[in-house]
């Protein structure tokens, strides 16, 4: 049971950073689009 226990933990635990990383790396795409359009509509205001 204890063995189980610690398995289970470890993959959840596996998960849960997995998805950190996955939902950083998508933070860092949507800011950089931001970025993009922000640019943009600079250069054409200009």
């Amino acid at each position: 049971m204890t063995r189980n226990a610690f398995v289970v933990l470890g993959t959840l635990g596996f998960l849960f950073l997995s998805a950190c990383e996955t939902i950083e790396g998508a933070g860092r795409d949507i800011q950089t689009a931001g970025e993009a359009v922000t640019d943009s509509a600079q250069d054409a205001h200009y």
